[in-house]
């Protein structure tokens, strides 16, 4: 990665001081997800990176009554996990499921989502439409912005050199509110939207959201429509807004919703889709979502019981944010800079290294440790093939920083086996002939190893959720399903 310098604080104060002290030299890094892809596409070359995993009041949700606190290292997963989030908040439940794949969401934050300000990020638009607002704090304070006032411009915010994004805050929506949040991409799973869609509705006379009451004897109360990649930043659609206040779900209205919305928009022509298709795909996903809220059917097609590829246990406890006991000990790691040894636990065994410090986790494990089982497909976290376990929860070891590996409990493919033996899913994989050329295989094992430690016994639908981060260039996917169903005890 090339960077001179990797500190690790341990609290919200020492971060601080190592932003007051290096400033626009630093960057943070948590998730990494989008960082370390600009840094080895040497579209950024911090001096200097501050990583902040190890913070453990950053990991916290808090729900006070109404009001929600997501601090700055709360993953995807987290959010998808969360009950109360579920139930009323789910517009932004749904986005953070759309995000990448299980092993990006177990490292990928939403402050870092917030942050990277690309107007395609998924999590921005429902955190828009509900209303939050985030806690920027540096040492000569704090303040808190709205998103109109944070995003700027695309992949601009008002984060100063010397301030870090501790906090995103919101209140829920009504227990009689419904939301959802919808995107087109050019594929299923681990796609880029081509644009997405939050709404946000409440009723004056709905009692229970998750019942859809009489078509016409609505009356919308409140009504937050926001746009994602049709525009600099995400956008508010504000006279569809104000069209559905006071109204009903008629197909009239949701047509003409649809219309001002897709006036709000600026798209571009790009890669993903011209300007006119994107504008007319805003017109047809505005209507879809507000046909959905109105029939109480936009739950369809989430699972009851999200695949998370963490285990049995969630890496980080959801309301108290409290990092689960770790096979081995994090020390207070003060900043100090990279030339002291990586000590990490691999596959059970017990490594200091002082070589590998600038690169990936994926290199560290092949160039410095020879574990060459681990692949690298893509290096930029959409193939799997580089999936190990990082603390307990897969990961795509390509987006991890090597020197995250200090003072925690790796496994890779060659850990899996239990005294010489194929793993079940291994031996599954040989006999039901699922390895073709075999590069991707130990990225989709160590995914279908961490389902079944997950899921006694996952349905198909669990098992396709598991390896939409996995992917194979050979052929389909039919014998590596099939392999699944067989390793279920």
């Amino acid at each position: 990665m090339g960077t001179t310098a990797y500190l690790q604080p341990s609290t919200i104060a020492e971060t601080l001081e190592l932003l007051a002290q290096h400033g626009d030299r630093s960057r943070l890094i948590n998730g990494g997800t989008d960082l370390i892809i600009e840094i080895e596409r040497k579209l950024r070359a911090p001096q200097v990176l501050i990583d902040i995993s190890r913070v453990a009041a950053l990991a916290e949700i808090h729900i006070d009554g109404d009001s929600v606190r997501l601090h700055a290292g709360v993953t995807h997963n987290q959010v998808v996990a969360h009950p109360r989030l579920r139930e009323r908040a789910f517009a932004l439940v749904r986005a953070c499921w759309e995000v990448g794949a299980p092993q990006i969401r177990n490292r990928g934050t939403l402050a870092g989502n917030l942050v990277t300000a690309s107007p395609a990020n998924d999590t921005i638009t429902p955190l828009w439409a509900l209303g939050a607002t985030v806690t920027l704090r540096s040492l000569r304070g704090a303040r808190t912005l709205t998103f109109p006032e944070f995003f700027l411009g695309v992949r601009k915010t008002a984060l100063a050199a010397d301030e870090m994004l501790t906090e995103i805050a919101f209140d829920l929506p009504s227990p009689s509110a419904r939301s959802t949040f919808l995107k087109l991409g050019l594929r299923r799973a681990q796609a880029i939207s081509v644009v997405d869609v939050a709404v946000v509705i409440d009723y004056a006379d709905a009692h229970d959201a998750l019942v859809p009451a009489p078509e016409g004897l609505r009356n919308i109360v409140r009504a937050n429509i926001t746009l994602g990649s049709v525009a600099p930043t995400i956008i508010a659609a504000h006279k569809a807004e104000e069209w559905l206040i006071g109204k009903s779900l008629t197909d009239d209205v949701i047509v003409e919703a649809g219309r001002l919305a897709a006036q709000s928009a600026t798209p571009i022509d790009d890669v993903r889709g011209t300007a006119a298709y994107r504008r007319d795909m805003l017109r047809v996903y505005v209507t879809r979502a507000l046909r959905q809220l109105r029939a109480g059917s936009e739950r369809a097609g989430f699972p009851v019981q999200p695949v998370m590829l963490w285990g049995r246990t969630p890496g980080i406890r959801l309301d108290t944010g409290s990092a689960a006991s770790s096979p081995v000990s994090i020390p207070a790691l003060a900043a100090a800079a990279s030339p002291a040894p990586i000590e990490t636990s691999v596959n059970g065994k017990h490594y200091s290294i002082r070589s590998g410090i600038e690169k990936t986790l994926l290199r560290f494990l092949r160039e410095d440790l020879r574990l060459t089982g681990t692949k690298e497909g893509c290096a930029e976290g959409e193939c799997g093939a580089c999936t190990v376990f990082l603390d307990g929860a897969a990961v795509m070891s390509c987006l991890v920083p090597a020197s995250r590996a200090r003072a925690a409990a790796i496994v890779t493919i060659e850990g899996i086996d239990s005294n010489g033996a194929l793993h079940p899913v291994q031996r599954a994989f040989v006999e039901a002939g699922a390895v073709q050329c075999g590069y991707c295989t130990p990225g989709f094992v160590m995914s279908g190893v961490k389902l079944l430690e997950e899921v006694a016994a996952p349905s198909r639908s669990d098992i396709q959720q598991a390896f939409t981060g996995n992917l194979c260039r050979c052929t389909g996917y039919t014998k590596i399903v099939q392999a699944m169903m067989e390793a279920i005890p």
